[in-house]
């Protein structure tokens, strides 16, 4: 069995230890550079990769096809479980 004065010592530095330092005390970002010109350059816009470029409208149309077809098949798998119900009572 374990002495008590080792036990009431235990306790007293659990109870003492400084709390973890929180996660939002210390930014992850450091303070704002200015970007290079490497960086700038990067960022500007390349014509020759214009014509990969995804345009926002073609994809929400595409999208909203998607949701309606998801949607006609769910609704004929409905139909049909309920047709299927209905004649083998």
């Amino acid at each position: 069995m374990a002495q008590p004065g080792l036990l009431s010592s235990l306790r007293s530095r659990l109870r003492s230890a400084p709390p973890p330092p929180h996660h939002r005390l210390h930014p992850c970002r450091g303070y704002h550079v200015e970007l290079g010109a490497r960086e700038k350059a990067l960022l500007e816009e390349d014509v020759a990769l214009k014509r990969f470029k995804s345009y926002k409208n073609s994809v929400k149309q595409v999208s909203k096809i998607g949701n309606v077809l998801t949607l006609a098949v769910v609704l004929a798998c409905s139909y049909e479980i309920a047709v299927l119900a209905v004649s083998t009572k």
